[in-house]
């Protein structure tokens, strides 16, 4: 494990947590990175240390189809998507027991030599769960059933461009609206009436092509507003009507994923391959750049702030903690796990390895790695393309542990 002490530049913040208008009841994960879009569970009296082989199995299912999509876990079920037959699948599981309850047709085969199927994660709002294809496909859904409401598709009805890994956005229902990232000549984001799937408004100001990374709502100095990445910039748009309130230079490569992060005025992002990370100032059409630098390189697995720290993989630097405020590193581990994907609950991280599916439990603290356990899947798909690796991101909800390998789906009790 290494140190370092150099400062970077001074910063002043990163996030915190937003209220949505999702609702959930106790501790379910209503959406991407949980009810807040942080990855942090508010969970308590969990498992602070597992036992040599890791904690205990409940419940293990080969009906999730392929595909790398997450999952939402709300009054005892659990939604995720699947690829079965040539078709995108929108699917409930019982959350206890892992009983498939039913599936729902989306739409048309996505296939790369990453790996076929969907990739976002379904949001639940109310009796109503939402969903986005890689191919484009928008479907509202009754939790019950799986009954479709209303669907909309983003390259005919918005002049979307399917990007290079499919769509990837877990889209956003905020108060009366859906909102995501068809991108293109129609404008990057458009919102729907969460009820209908008629066309609220669409960002034109900002015509920029879909990356992977997820909105974030922002509520700024008494404006609501939705944050998103793409590869040209960071930009923000107003949430009543759309409007392209500032926007801030970025320059991606390859692809952009990472969810911003927001607090107290400032927005904080990252990207892989060899890109880094950028902290600026809301104010204005502008904002002011805090910093940039190449301490925190996140690809996909996830960046995550707990207290006054950022955690996260960083391609070349290894598992990090990065003072938000000082932009500095605090430190890094390199050699007890590989690249991964991160959540966290109860002052623990939970981390899997993307290219073993090993499983570790560490401490949520700035003093340095202290592992408290680990596993490895098992067992493991065997229809997982040679360039896919176990990318879907651990969910922490009522006491178990959920993870995903192609059409494994794996339950632990981490509540003990």
């Amino acid at each position: 494990m290494k140190k370092h002490t150099k400062a970077w530049v001074p910063v002043m913040a990163a996030w915190s947590f937003l209220g949505t208008a999702i609702e959930s009841n106790g501790e379910d994960w209503p959406q991407w990175r949980g009810s807040e879009r942080a990855d942090i569970s508010s969970e308590t009296g969990l498992l602070q240390s597992w036992p040599k082989d890791g904690p205990r199995r409940l419940w293990l299912s080969r009906e999730g189809g392929l595909g790398y999509s997450g999952f939402s876990v709300v009054g005892g079920r659990l939604f995720t998507m699947g690829l079965f037959d040539g078709k995108s699948h929108l699917l409930a599981f019982a959350a206890d027991s892992g009983k498939k309850l039913w599936s729902t047709p989306l739409g048309g085969h996505f296939e790369n030599k990453w790996g076929d199927g969907p990739r976002g994660t379904p949001t639940v709002d109310g009796e109503l769960v939402y969903v986005l294809a890689a191919k484009g496909d928008l479907v509202c859904a009754k939790t019950s059933d799986g009954s479709v409401v209303w669907k909309r598709d983003l390259v005919k009805d918005f002049s979307g461009k399917v990007p290079n890994w499919g769509y990837c956005e877990s889209v956003l229902v905020d108060g009366d609206l859906v909102v995501c990232t068809p991108g293109g000549k129609k404008g990057l984001m458009v919102a729907l009436d969460k009820g209908t799937g008629k066309t609220a408004w669409t960002s034109e100001a900002f015509p920029d092509g879909a990356q992977y990374s997820s909105i974030l709502p922002v509520e700024h100095e008494g404006i609501r507003q939705y944050v998103n990445l793409t590869q040209k910039a960071l930009s923000g748009v107003r949430a009543s009507d759309g409007k392209l309130l500032w926007r801030t230079p970025w320059t991606g490569r390859v692809a952009v994923i990472p969810t911003p992060i927001y607090s107290d005025g400032h927005v904080y992002i990252s990207s892989g391959y060899g890109v880094g990370c950028k902290l600026v100032k809301l104010g204005g059409a502008e904002p002011d750049e805090i910093y940039v630098n190449k301490i925190m390189k996140n690809h996909h697995g996830g960046v995550i702030k707990y207290g006054e720290h950022l955690f996260g993989y960083s391609d070349g630097g290894g598992w990090m903690c990065q003072d938000f405020k000082s932009g500095e590193l605090v430190w890094n581990e390199k050699k007890a796990l590989t690249k991964g994907a991160i959540a966290c609950a109860d002052k623990k991280f939970y981390l899997i390895e993307e290219s073993t599916g090993t499983v570790v439990l560490i401490d949520a603290s700035s003093r340095g790695w202290k592992e408290r356990g680990r596993f490895k899947l098992d067992p493991q798909t065997s229809q997982r393309k040679p360039a896919g690796k176990v990318w879907t991101h651990p969910v922490i909800s009522n006491g178990r542990l959920y993870l995903r390998d192609q059409e494994i789906i794996y339950c632990y009790d981490v509540k003990g």
